[in-house]
């Protein structure tokens, strides 16, 4: 009797009701996951039938985004603007000279965005007429910065009729040293050529060849963004 009673007692202890239930409800459970993901890879699907081109597009551009960045660009356009300026040519200068880092300090003492020397400062102050006593200390602000820059730049392009090539090289070594190669002939300004540079001034050189990359993403990316034009 006992163990009759205890068999008895094992078959009613664990119903098979409740496992059961329990195994439908985990079957249930694992087709939530696996429809939403059906549907998410639908949706996608979807969108790239419909949008393809554009996604592309977009994707595409991301990457030039982040390494020719556009920042400050309110600044650079109104001063482009008022001192006749190519504003493809400010945003190279500055993705070359710093980064579009404000606080960039050279080994030589050059500062903010658009590494600008104490004797170029005070030149510009002075060509400008700027009583608003800013002092060289202010440099870094990015406003400023780009003011007295954008207006360097604008000097040089009319200087060298609207050359990059010369305008890039004179804003990194001087007008003084382009003017003497002009004038013993060892570039024509007319026909510039990067390789013209002296091997004693390679670093130049180096400096012109980036500029004209950037220049030439930049003047994509504005021309794209309607802040240029072709």
């Amino acid at each position: 009797m006992p163990a009759k009673t205890s068999k008895t007692v094992r078959k009613t202890s664990a119903p098979r009701g409740k496992g059961a239930v329990k195994r439908k409800t985990k079957k249930r459970i694992k087709k939530g996951p696996v429809f939403l993901a059906v549907v998410l890879l639908a949706a996608i699907v979807t969108l790239i039938v419909l949008h393809g081109k554009d996604i592309a597009k977009k994707v595409k551009e991301l990457p030039q985004a982040f390494t020719y960045p556009t920042d400050y660009e309110e600044y650079v356009v109104k001063y482009s603007s008022e001192y006749n300026c190519d504003p493809v040519l400010v945003f190279s200068v500055i993705k070359v000279e710093s980064g579009f880092d404000p606080d960039a300090v050279s080994e030589v003492g050059a500062r903010g965005l658009m590494q600008l020397m104490k004797d170029a400062f005070d030149w510009i102050k002075f060509r400008l007429d700027d009583d608003r006593g800013y002092t060289f200390d202010d440099i870094f602000d990015p406003k400023l910065n780009i003011q007295y820059g954008t207006y360097y730049l604008s000097y040089l392009l009319e200087k060298y009729d609207g050359s990059i090539e010369l305008t890039a090289a004179s804003y990194h070594c001087g007008m003084s040293l382009v003017d003497s190669w002009i004038a013993d002939g060892t570039i024509d300004p007319k026909n510039f050529r990067i390789e013209d540079i002296p091997d004693a001034n390679d670093q130049t050189a180096n400096y012109v060849d980036k500029i004209m990359t950037a220049y030439s993403h930049y003047k994509d990316i504005l021309a794209s963004s309607h802040t240029v034009s072709e």
